[in-house]
C-alpha cells in the first residue's frame, strides 16, 4: 500500500516562490510506487489551496492533512519554517518531516539562534539588535552586514561599506521585520554543514559544502547560478572536525529534527556560526541534497529516508 503523503508549498512570506519550487521538486521525486502524493499550497495572502488550486480554508486544509499518513512541509521563512505549520500538524495529530515548533521558531530568529550558540560555546559575529525606534540612533563605525532577524533566502540582507548606504539597508531589512541585526563583518570562508537526525538518536553529517562568491552570498547570487558550490569543501581535518562538532551541537541545542543546514564562516580562529536553516532549499540542485548526493545518497533516497524516519519517530 502506498503511503499517502501531503506536501505543502508556498507560504505567506517573501520566500513563497522559492518554496513552491522546492515543494514541486519534492512531490515529483517521491517514488509514485511507494507514495501517493497530495499537494497543498499556502498562497501569498495565507489562504490554503488544494491540489487544483481551489481555496479550501483552514478547516479544509486540516481535513487534507488528517487524510495523510505523513506531511512534508516544504516551507521556507515565517509562517511556515518558523514552526507554525509544524504546530498545526501537531494539533491535527499528523506526523511530519522536519523540526517542530520550538526548533523552527528558535532557528528562524537569528538573534535567538546566536544566543543559543553563545550558550553552548560556539562563536558568532558581534552584533547589535535594532528596532524602528532604535535604528535612527545607530552609529556606523565600519563595514557591517544588515539583516532582518526572521527572514530567509537572504531577503533584506545587505553588506554596508559606507555610512551613506546604511539608511537604505536598514529600511530594506525593516520592511521585512520589525527587528534587525547589524553584524560585524566576519572574514572567512562560507561553509555549510548538513545534519540529519535519525530516530535512534544518531546524527549523520554530510560532506561540507563551500560557497565561493565574489562578495556576499546574497539573494541574487543564490538564485542566478553564479555561486560556486564546492563539495566536499577543502578543509583540514581539524577544521572539518570542529565544523561537524559545532553543527551537531547547534542541531541538538535547538532541538532540530529531520535535516537542517548549519552555515558557518571558517576563520583563522575556528568556525563562526552564521545561521541555521531547519527547512533549507530542497530542489535536487539545492545545497543539502547536493551534500548528501556527494555521500552517495540520491535526492529520491534522501526524501524517502526523511519521510520514513518521520513515521518511525511518530510511532516510537
Amino acid at each position: 500500500m502506498r503511503i499517502r503523503t501531503v506536501v505543502i508549498g508556498g507560504g505567506q512570506n517573501s520566500e513563497h516562490e522559492v518554496s513552491l519550487t522546492s515543494a514541486a521538486a519534492v512531490a515529483g521525486a517521491l517514488d509514485p510506487a511507494a507514495y501517493e502524493v497530495v499537494r497543498l499550497t499556502i498562497d501569498p495572502d495565507g489562504a490554503w489551496l488544494d491540489a487544483d488550486q481551489r481555496p479550501i480554508g483552514l478547516a479544509g486544509a486540516v481535513d487534507v492533512l488528517r487524510s495523510g499518513a505523513v506531511v512534508v512541509p516544504v516551507l521556507h521563512g515565517p509562517r511556515g519554517e518558523d514552526g507554525t505549520v509544524a504546530a498545526l500538524c501537531d494539533l491535527a495529530g499528523v506526523p511530519y518531516v522536519g523540526s517542530g515548533l520550538g526548533a523552527g521558531a528558535l532557528a528562524m530568529d537569528k538573534w535567538a539562534t546566536k544566543l543559543v550558540a553563545r550558550a553552548v560555546g560556539i562563536a558568532v559575529a558581534g552584533d547589535v539588535l535594532l528596532t524602528p525606534a532604535t535604528a535612527a540612533s545607530y552609529v556606523f563605525t565600519g563595514p557591517v552586514v544588515v539583516k532582518p532577524v526572521a527572514a530567509g533566502s537572504s531577503h533584506g540582507v545587505s553588506l554596508v561599506r559606507t555610512a551613506a548606504d546604511l539608511r537604505g539597508a536598514l529600511d530594506a531589512a525593516l520592511a521585512l521585520d520589525d527587528r534587525v541585526l547589524v553584524e560585524e563583518v566576519v572574514t572567512g570562508r562560507e561553509v555549510d554543514v548538513a545534519v540529519l537526525g535519525r530516530p535512534d538518536g544518531t546524527r549523520v553529517v554530510a560532506p561540507a559544502l563551500e560557497v565561493v562568491t565574489d562578495g556576499i552570498f546574497d539573494e541574487v547570487t543564490k538564485y542566478d547560478g553564479s555561486a560556486d558550490f564546492r563539495i566536499p569543501a577543502d578543509l583540514a581535518d581539524s577544521e572539518r572536525t570542529a565544523l561537524e562538532a559545532a553543527a551537531v551541537a547547534m542541531y541538538d541545542a535547538l532541538g532540530c529534527a529531520g535535516v537542517a543546514r548549519v552555515d558557518f564562516f571558517v576563520t583563522d580562529h575556528g568556525p563562526v556560526l552564521n545561521e541555521v536553516n531547519t527547512m533549507p532549499g530542497f530542489t535536487e540542485q539545492s545545497q543539502v541534497p547536493k551534500m548528501f548526493a556527494a555521500a552517495g545518497t540520491s535526492y529520491a533516497e534522501l526524501l524517502d529516508l526523511l519521510v520514513r524516519d518521520a513515521l518511525v519517530a511518530a510511532a516510537s
